[in-house]
């Protein structure tokens, strides 16, 4: 039987662009595990959008029952109200970030996900660790490079 797993996700980016992190809280009954990764050059929906990627990536059984909280608008309503279907029927001619969106789509169909939209700074325990793990991990020394940051 294929686990519930919850998810909390979180983006940052210091300067939109500038340096950038994610945070990633993954919950599985008792166990618990932390990701987060700083970025040099990237925005703040590049890492929203990351770190859904990243967790979804992390997880070890297809077919996961699976709840992502995030505070992104910008990640949840593509997905919950459709529209990313639609970009990606036009081949996300116009659309930011189709890098990640291709990433995206690629692990969301090995899972059962839903989506929930928490309100950022506010009384969501785990959201407000991931903003500290993302917000840390962009001021961190090692930062990565975005290779799929396309600048305007």
């Amino acid at each position: 039987m294929a686990p519930d797993i919850t998810i909390y996700t979180d983006g940052s980016a210091l300067g939109n662009p500038g340096p950038g992190g994610y945070g990633i809280v993954l919950l599985c009954g008792p166990l618990r595990k932390e990701l987060s990764a700083g970025f040099r050059l990237t925005t703040n929906n590049r890492m929203e959008l990351m770190a859904v990627c990243v967790a979804l990536e992390a997880l070890k059984i297809e077919g996961s029952n699976v709840t992502i909280y995030s505070d992104s608008k910008y990640v949840v309503d593509a997905v919950s109200k459709g529209w990313l279907f639609g970009w990606e029927k036009r081949r996300f001619s116009g659309k930011k970030n189709p890098d990640l969106w291709i990433r995206f789509l690629a692990i969301y169909r090995r899972h059962r996900v839903r989506f929930v939209w928490v309100k950022g700074h506010a009384s969501t325990v785990e959201n407000n660790r991931c903003d500290e793990l993302a917000v840390a991990a962009a001021n961190g020394s090692r930062l990565l490079e975005d290779t799929g940051y396309q600048p305007e």
